[in-house]
């Protein structure tokens, strides 16, 4: 599913994603168009610094996903095992604390905040003559694949 580049719009899709579909484990991709040939896996959500505008000009009031939330929620899935456990050819992969107080970091916290923690988050490159689509599909499937043995989840 597509999330717009909206907070209000984004965060409510994620609400809808934890009511209705009520996943195991929720997995966001981002575009980092900063990084050339960078796959970075996000271990936390902040609440707070959101004062960038989004796509129709808004942010969030006073800068905060949740007014009840705690500063940052952890995800349940240890990103940084998952770093050291995990190569992918013709990648690198890095470990963060920090998605970015965009929509990214706002999305992640939000489905970390409905999820229990259940959610993870991936800053992807923007596709290129050397990272293209079935790449970077083949490079998500290996980290997803990880992920779900950390859940205990696995399935063919």
């Amino acid at each position: 599913m597509q999330l717009p580049v909206v907070y209000q719009k984004a965060k409510d899709k994620v609400f809808m994603i934890w009511t209705t579909l009520q996943p195991r484990l929720t997995v966001h991709v981002g575009l980092a168009s900063s990084a050339k040939a960078i796959i970075i896996l996000e271990q936390c959500g902040k609440n707070k610094g959101y004062q960038e505008m989004d796509a129709c000009g808004f942010h969030p009031e006073g800068g905060c996903c949740m007014l009840d939330g705690p500063e940052k929620i952890e995800s349940t899935i240890n990103m940084k095992t998952l770093w050291k456990n995990i190569s992918v050819e013709g990648i690198d992969i890095i470990f963060s604390r920090d998605a970015g107080r965009y929509i990214c970091d706002y999305t992640y916290y939000a489905s970390l905040y409905y999820g229990n923690g259940r959610a993870a988050f991936i800053h992807v490159p923007p596709l290129s003559k050397s990272v293209t689509a079935d790449f970077l599909g083949k490079a998500l499937q290996t980290i997803i694949l990880e992920m779900l043995k950390q859940c205990g989840e696995e399935r063919e």
